[in-house]
């Protein structure tokens, strides 16, 4: 997902591998044609393979940032599959992996039409108006 417009890549692979992820790399390098490219990742081995290494070098526009371990709270991408799965996934049962497929394809679609800039974190809470105070005289 890209934090300034809370546009959204996906895509369905049968296990999280290095191979897979330098296809899904290639997705988003494509959906991202100018600039640098920050990811933000967990500590997945897929993520800091030899091969996604090597892979990486050929690529100096992606730019790697590991989340530290405990901090799951700063991936995005928890947060956004949170969303995605509520709204591909919850309540559907699938005969096949081409289903979840296009359920996938439907529900990025659906998440892009709507997409917004991506805010971290809970809005502030409202303001604490001052209550009155009463003073009683005897």
């Amino acid at each position: 997902m890209r934090v300034r417009d809370g546009e959204a890549v996906t895509m369905t692979a049968s296990s999280r591998n290095s191979v897979n992820y330098q296809r899904f790399g290639e997705l988003v390098e494509r959906a991202n044609p100018t600039g640098d490219i920050w990811v933000i990742i967990d500590n997945l081995s897929s993520h800091h393979s030899v091969s996604t290494r090597a892979w990486l070098a050929d690529r100096p526009r992606i730019k790697h940032a590991f989340i530290p371990v405990g901090a799951c709270w700063l991936n995005l991408q928890e947060a956004w599959w949170r969303i995605f799965r509520r709204e591909a996934l919850a309540g559907q049962t699938f005969a096949d992996a081409a289903e979840i497929r296009q359920a996938t394809v439907h529900a990025t679609a659906a998440l892009n039409r709507r997409a917004r800039p991506w805010i971290w974190g809970r809005p502030p809470p409202p303001p604490r108006h001052r209550r009155r105070r009463f003073v009683y005289c005897l």
